[in-house]
């Protein structure tokens, strides 16, 4: 069945050739299934371009998280160098100073 015009005919061809209960219950069943499946593809259209422009932002917060933590870590190793060149400075002074008063 390709249109909506089919199902007429199809429901009087049903009810001449008087099906058994199983049967009815059947078609009805794939019936509702139908209608279900074409509400739900017209929500998902009608609502698609909500969810694309949330997406986007997630994606978006993503890139700027990821962003912050490398700045976070660039910095953080940037202080440890510093904390590292300052500690060799001071043992350098302390050893120089000792082998003044060595000597």
């Amino acid at each position: 069945m390709e249109t909506v015009q089919e199902l007429i005919p199809l429901a009087k061809e049903l009810m001449a050739r008087r099906p058994n209960r199983k049967m009815v219950k059947l078609y009805v069943l794939g019936g509702v299934l139908a209608f279900f499946g074409v509400v739900i593809g017209l929500m998902e259209t009608v609502c698609s371009p909500f969810t694309a422009a949330s997406r986007l932002r997630d994606e978006e917060a993503a890139v700027a998280e990821l962003l912050a933590a490398r700045e976070r870590k660039v910095l953080a190793t940037q202080t440890l160098r510093e904390k590292s060149k300052q500690q060799e400075a001071v043992l350098c002074s302390r050893a120089l100073s000792n082998r003044q008063h060595a000597s």
